[in-house]
């Protein structure tokens, strides 16, 4: 019989079975020691806790992140050692090294933050401080996973009334400027050399239609953050975005629509439906609301500065609704509302409109608004320097008056674009609708409409006089105003300004002036402090009365105390009721200015005015 066909032996047919049997006690040992993410999936319970009592110098373990794709990738570690009470008291930090060749190539990426890290199977926490810039030791932070989990205790804990609000928050964020320092023999171990700090890593910025312009004037605001802001994408949603894994990126969105703004990093673990990511906080806001979305990685730029992912930003998954000092926590289902955001630029040769969503957030709201709006105004190719704006809108509250928005904008001789005017004209708007201390605003929508008028726009006041400075009540004078524009003629203006019959005898001052000086020196909104006013409508009224600024205005002023009660001004206020206000011990809503507006008059004048000129009459 051929040797080819003979039946094999038993010892060979033992030996085989040894070798298999061996095989497979490696590879079931491995996957004990070495566990792929999915084994903590979504339909999982609470995975299973490395101590933090138990992690020591020298300790290997792995950690799991994503490079490119959607491929979750082990990078091996090793333990440097434990720094005790490094955040804040009771707030360690594992200080790791990361292993392999993209980690000595890359060092640790922004947008690594939450990538679960395992010591023997068991999770211990997530890779979230990096060893500052222009370095690239892989050498990273840890903050343990016991801490991490806290945030679902303290996120059980009742808020305050008016939680959320920018007065009511109290906070203790890690900052993104907080650099904890390496112990030398850490960074001996590493050849870190002397001197070396552990600072958060940075969190992308994603960002699709978002123009250079906008970026050179908002990105500043964000990295004061620790957010490190790209150019991204979008990608189709799928009904497989929410099926997360440990090692998985998401996204944390704040605009969408024709403009889009996320932030992203990597999830810890996942509970049922509620996931544990980052490891540090995206802003410190705690209670919050923004949209949970599916994130993809292009693809990891290593620089020396610092590495980074360039990423996109896929379907709606859930809401982030805690953002703490050690991980943010959200739910896989519904997303919040976001404020819808309305931006028409009209031109001489065309009208181009814009629609964004934005998250609803006291903190951030007025400055992504602002944005939304810039983006919408420079990304016209119609749109050019050397115009004047107009800007007229609404904001819309849910159960109050519209906040209402009118101002001309004409551009400056600073090298400041005239459209990042209008933007700072709406964000102060939002700050004062946010930063009101009677309630939690809920903002509805944004409408802007933006035109664009030819020329610069924009006249001083140079000097003022009238025909005569003795009056009568009743009398009419012409107050004559020398106006002098921007490369143009000086020309002058009259205001006609009737003396009022009830106007107090004797000396008295004309105010000449733009809305501004006007606003700021005798309306009440500069007047009324913090919490004098009954509530948000109260507020709202006041805003909407201040002054155009595309306006000529007389004031006439006289020597008698002015009684602001809430939002109304009661001027020439009797001494009794002076006198009965300073005997409260609690005045509430009301004070004393000693000055009284005795009447007002303006002109429109289709362009900005600029300066105040002050006038002596006398009313015989």
């Amino acid at each position: 019989m051929p040797s080819a066909l003979r039946k094999p032996s038993l010892l060979a047919i033992g030996f085989a079975a040894f070798i298999l049997c061996l095989l497979l006690a490696v590879d079931t040992q491995a996957a004990a020691q070495d566990p792929a993410p999915d084994a903590h999936s979504q339909n999982s319970g609470t995975p299973e806790i490395f101590p933090l009592k138990d992690v020591k110098a020298g300790m290997k373990g792995v950690a799991y992140t994503i490079y490119t794709g959607d491929e979750i990738e082990k990078v091996d570690l090793v333990v440097l050692g434990v720094l005790q009470d490094a955040i804040g008291p009771k707030q360690d930090i594992i200080v790791v090294q990361l292993l392999g060749d993209k980690a000595e190539h890359s060092g640790v990426v922004a947008g690594m933050s939450g990538s679960p890290v395992y010591f023997d199977g068991k999770l211990a926490g997530a890779l979230s401080l990096k060893l500052g810039q222009f370095t690239k030791e892989a050498i990273g932070g840890v903050t343990p996973i016991a801490e991490m989990m806290d945030v679902e205790k303290d996120s059980a804990t009742p808020m305050a009334k008016n939680a959320g609000g920018a007065t009511a928050m109290k906070l203790s964020p890690l900052p993104a400027t907080s650099r904890i320092p390496l112990p030398s023999e850490f960074a001996q171990a590493a050849a870190a050399g002397a001197g070396a700090y552990l600072e958060p890593i940075e969190t992308p910025l994603i960002s699709s239609g978002l123009y250079p312009e906008t970026l050179a004037q908002f990105a500043k605001d964000f990295a004061a953050w620790g957010m490190t802001a790209m150019a991204g994408g979008t990608a189709p949603s799928s009904p497989e975005d929410a099926d997360l894994k440990p090692g998985d990126m998401v996204g944390f969105e704040l605009v969408r629509g024709d403009l889009n703004l996320s932030s992203g990093c990597t999830v810890t673990t996942i509970v049922a439906k509620q996931i544990m990511a980052c490891g540090h906080p995206l802003f410190g806001f705690g209670t919050v609301a923004m949209p949970l979305a599916r994130a993809h990685v292009i693809t990891t730029m290593a620089s020396s500065m610092a590495s980074t992912k360039i990423m996109s930003v896929g379907g709606e998954i859930g809401t982030l609704t805690q953002d703490r000092a050690t991980a943010v926590m959200g739910e896989l289902g519904p997303g919040p509302a976001m404020i819808p955001v309305d931006v028409t630029l009209t031109t001489p040769a065309a009208e181009k409109k814009f629609h964004f969503e934005v998250i609803q957030n006291p903190q951030l709201t007025a400055q992504l608004v602002a944005l939304s709006a810039y983006n919408g105004i420079v990304g016209s190719t119609a749109y050019g320097e050397g115009s004047t704006l107009q800007l007229d809108g609404n904001i819309e509250l849910q159960g109050h008056t519209p906040v209402h928005l009118s101002d001309l904008f004409a551009p400056p001789d600073q090298p400041v674009p005239g459209g990042f005017f209008v933007a700072t004209d709406v964000m102060s708007a939002f700050n004062e609708i946010y930063s009101n201390p009677y309630e939690q605003p809920k903002v509805e929508r944004v409408d802007l409409h933006v035109t664009q008028l030819p020329e610069r726009r924009w006249a001083a006041i140079d000097s003022a006089w009238m025909e005569k400075t003795e009056v009568a009540p009743g009398e009419t004078v012409g107050v004559k105003v020398l106006l002098r524009p921007y490369r143009g003629a000086p020309f002058i203006q009259e205001i006609p300004v009737t003396i009022p019959e009830q106007a107090q005898r004797g000396t008295m001052q004309l105010l000449v002036s733009d809305a501004e000086t006007l606003n700021r020196t005798v309306h009440s909104l500069g007047a009324v402090s913090q919490g004098q006013l009954p509530g948000l409508e109260e507020l709202i009224r006041l805003m909407n009365r201040e002054r155009r600024n595309d306006c000529l205005y007389a004031t006439l002023l006289q020597p008698t105390p002015t009684l602001l009660v809430e939002d109304k001004e009661m001027p020439n206020a009797p001494t009794s009721e002076i006198n009965i206000l300073d005997q409260r011990q609690n005045p509430g809503g009301a004070r004393v200015v000693y000055e009284s507006t005795a009447g007002e008059w303006s002109v429109e004048m289709h362009e900005v005015i600029a300066g105040e000129h002050r006038l002596m009459i006398t009313v015989k």
